[in-house]
């Protein structure tokens, strides 16, 4: 069902970028906050007790994840979890309920008054599928009043009002996604969802460490943290990626400067060719300006010259030029926000509690 009409006061406006790995909200009330996208249970009384809640979110719920049943239930835009860590519950009903509860929670960060009405606008991967929507709306029921989902690539062009001749790369860590945006709405046609993303980038370095990193002890979480934290696609002059692990209970260090530096570049030609795709298709009148109108989004487009490597393998295919977004960690949230600011009544859904 949707809404008469577009209520003019008593509405709290939100943008949410409900993310694999980071969730972010911006709020009309000036809220902006962003967390990480896990949720945990105690486990049992004893856990229950000791922790004092029933639900535990982001880092937190990463610090007691042992004492927890241990969610990070956003991938791809549905509800699923890919099992880089072993030690997690993947029962889908309780996986659906813990989507419920991060939206939930991600919006009582906004703060809203109790007589607010939420309007929500929700980010979801370029080319999620119809079912997948579909459960964020079901997610969204009992949280926000009225509900939009739109593409994360368009939500990062809108906010920055990137919404001619622009290709969108928003690499986030379940998927990146691509979008041509050309003065219109994107159809399914001007947008592109590929695996290439930052768990593309953990599972590849995870690999590489196995190797240069003999007898040592790390977890997925871990390499996770390594990468966030050094990752790049560019030799740095005399700057090494040197990290400590344990071997049989010792800390020892290990270089991966060679390791770092493949996992990230691993993702770069798949996100070319998916760049190279979406130009060829579009009206050959036009190609140019969007080549040279390429921005990068996402929590991944912090790689450290991941944009004059996109770039360099562009130049292979006839050149472009790629700008990196200010506000990566709020893009997609802001784009957001304004939609739901702008748009009219027929756009929205109506959730009944």
């Amino acid at each position: 069902m949707q809404p008469a009409q577009k209520p003019e006061s008593g509405v709290l406006f939100v943008g949410i970028d409900l993310g694999t790995s980071h969730s972010a909200i911006a709020a009309s009330n000036g809220v902006r906050t962003t967390l990480g996208s896990y949720v945990a249970y105690p486990r049992d009384v004893i856990s229950k007790k000791a922790l004092g809640k029933d639900k535990l979110f982001g880092d937190e719920a990463v610090k007691h994840k042992h004492a927890c049943d241990f969610y990070r239930p956003m991938e791809k835009g549905q509800v699923l979890y890919r099992d880089l860590d072993k030690q997690v519950n993947r029962d889908p009903l309780k996986t659906t309920q813990a989507v419920h509860d991060l939206l939930e929670h991600v919006v009582s960060l906004a703060k809203p008054r109790p007589d607010d009405l939420i309007y929500g606008v929700i980010g979801a991967p370029a080319q999620a599928s119809l079912h997948a929507q579909k459960l964020l709306l079901e997610a969204a029921r009992g949280v926000v009043d009225c509900v939009m989902i739109c593409s994360e690539p368009f939500a990062v062009a809108y906010g920055l009002q990137f919404l001619t001749d622009t290709l969108v790369i928003d690499i986030g860590a379940g998927t990146t996604d691509l979008c041509r945006m050309h003065g219109a709405l994107p159809s399914a046609e001007d947008q592109i969802t590929l695996s290439a993303a930052g768990d593309a980038v953990d599972r590849r370095l995870f690999e590489l460490m196995q190797e240069c990193c003999q007898g040592a002890a790390f977890t997925p979480n871990m390499v996770k943290q390594i990468k966030e934290k050094n990752s790049f696609v560019t030799q740095r002059a005399a700057e090494r990626v040197n990290v400590t692990l344990p071997v049989r209970g010792v800390p020892t260090q290990f270089d991966i400067t060679e390791a770092m530096k493949q996992a990230t570049e691993s993702i770069v030609p798949e996100i070319v060719e998916g760049l190279h795709g979406l130009i060829a298709g579009y009206d050959p009148e036009f190609q140019a300006g969007m080549r040279e109108n390429v921005l990068l989004a996402g929590g991944g487009s912090q790689i450290i010259g991941l944009d004059k490597a996109i770039e360099r393998k562009l130049a292979e295919l006839g050149g472009g030029k790629v700008r990196r977004v200010e506000e990566p960690t709020f893009a997609g949230a802001n784009g957001a926000l304004h939609l739901a600011q702008d748009m009219p009544a027929e756009f929205w859904n109506q959730l009944d509690s």
